[in-house]
């Protein structure tokens, strides 16, 4: 006895009821290789920090479906651009983590030539609306942050465990420390340092003990 296999696919009995259904339905079957956006799940992380911008391998988050209404997973795609706010050689520097969610959009042409040499090239391929041709945009629907640079209509908030400045820091206004200051050189008062300054007209004995006298 031939054992019967049932199969499952986009297309059933009303999809051929005329012409006019049809063709919809093949159009539509055409758009559904069409790639827009797509929320996404960073799984892996490439370069980053102060090198160059780098690339994510991420996993579209929405399963595609079988005719019979059945899950099916996305593969990863792998070394998608992801973007940084950057200006010349200023940038602000905030990397994907793995784990993170964010959203993909993908390009209308193969992008491979100009991801490889950063200049004016032609296409890849002729692909269009591919997969491959990814832009990471973070992020979404991602948790609590630890730490962050909040703008609020009072101020800004800095909250971090260290903040680090490797240049010179100018304050226009009053500077409020709330814990210990620390200077590893020196501190200076216009240009009177702590740590040199000699004061004159001090005479030694216990009758010189108190406060400094203006």
């Amino acid at each position: 006895m031939q054992q019967q296999h049932e199969n499952f696919g986009q297309q059933n009995s009303s999809t051929t009821l005329d012409s006019a259904i049809a063709q919809r339905f093949f159009i539509s079957q055409m758009l559904n290789d069409i790639q827009t956006v797509s929320l996404v799940k960073v799984v892996g992380v490439n370069a980053g920090g102060t090198a160059p911008v780098g690339f994510v391998d991420v996993q579209p988050l929405v399963n595609q479906m079988t005719g019979d209404r059945k899950a099916v997973e996305h593969g990863v795609i792998y070394k998608i651009p992801y973007f940084r706010i950057q200006g010349g050689a200023s940038a602000i520097i905030i990397d994907p983590k793995v784990g993170d969610i964010g959203m993909c959009g993908f390009c209308s042409r193969d992008i491979s030539s100009v991801v490889a040499t950063k200049k004016v090239a032609n296409p890849g391929s002729y692909r269009k609306f591919d997969w491959s041709d990814g832009l990471y945009f973070g992020g979404f629907l991602n948790g609590a942050p630890s730490q962050y640079i909040e703008f609020t209509d009072d101020g800004i908030n800095i909250v971090s465990s260290k903040v680090s400045f490797s240049g010179d820091v100018e304050i226009e206004k009053t500077l409020t420390v709330k814990g210990v200051m620390k200077s590893l050189i020196d501190v200076f008062a216009k240009t009177v340092s702590l740590l040199t300054h000699i004061t004159t007209g001090v005479q030694s004995g216990t009758s010189n003990s108190g406060p400094p006298q203006q």
